[in-house]
């Protein structure tokens, strides 16, 4: 049986990891998309180190647990002078993580569209830059609303290797509240429901956003 007293005993605690469990989902996004829009754009440039060096990072985090980054992050930069706490260490393996999974969306995506628009982008004036920020880009990432929406998801789930490194996450406070009740399966399960009111509704937004664009063309 579920002990409701658990909740309502360390309610703040939750809430502490909730709060902290989004802000390090919406940071490691805003930051994944970014960098992986960017290595996408290096896969594709007509620059063939930028190839190699976009396929590398793709290969090599998609290749590794998320557990390895993470570590790097929170015990490799603090050897190179830099002593980032234990939310920021975990937030920036999240991001670099997750972004080889974008990068690799949206170049399918740049993919797809058709290459007439690149040389009548390219005919009419406009640099490979101008070409890919304002014709190429715009529609490709359109195009994969719906697979980001999905690693979004997965971001959201992922965080929880915050708790490994202290990193103030649900799962961490999660491990703290059945640290202090030892009601194991009571802790966990409301961990659990709080997870799922974060997925849910992200879940059902990404399929109406789907079925939107979809009708959309």
């Amino acid at each position: 049986m579920i002990n409701i007293t658990v909740l309502i005993n360390y309610w703040d605690l939750y809430f502490e990891g909730i709060r902290n469990t989004i802000a390090a989902s919406l940071l490691a996004l805003a930051g994944s998309f970014a960098l992986g829009t960017l290595v996408a754009v290096m896969r594709i440039a007509p620059v063939r180190p930028l190839n190699w060096a976009g396929a590398a990072y793709v290969e090599f985090f998609r290749n590794i647990p998320l557990l390895l980054v993470v570590y790097s992050f929170y015990f490799g930069l603090p050897a190179l002078g830099i002593v980032p706490n234990e939310f920021i260490s975990g937030t920036l393996g999240l991001m670099v993580y997750t972004s080889a999974y974008i990068a690799e969306a949206i170049r399918a995506g740049i993919l797809s569209v058709p290459g007439g628009q690149t040389e009548a982008a390219r005919s009419s004036g406009l640099t490979y830059t101008q070409t890919m920020r304002y014709v190429v880009l715009p529609q490709a990432i359109k195009i994969v609303i719906p697979p980001i929406c999905n690693q979004f998801l997965n971001l959201v789930k992922n965080s929880s290797i915050l708790g490994v490194i202290a990193g103030l996450d649900l799962m961490y406070f999660g491990d703290l509240v059945n640290a202090e009740t030892y009601d194991t399966v009571s802790t966990y399960a409301f961990v659990a429901i709080f997870y799922l009111f974060l997925t849910i509704p992200l879940s059902f937004a990404s399929r109406a956003l789907e079925r939107r664009l979809a009708r959309s063309g």
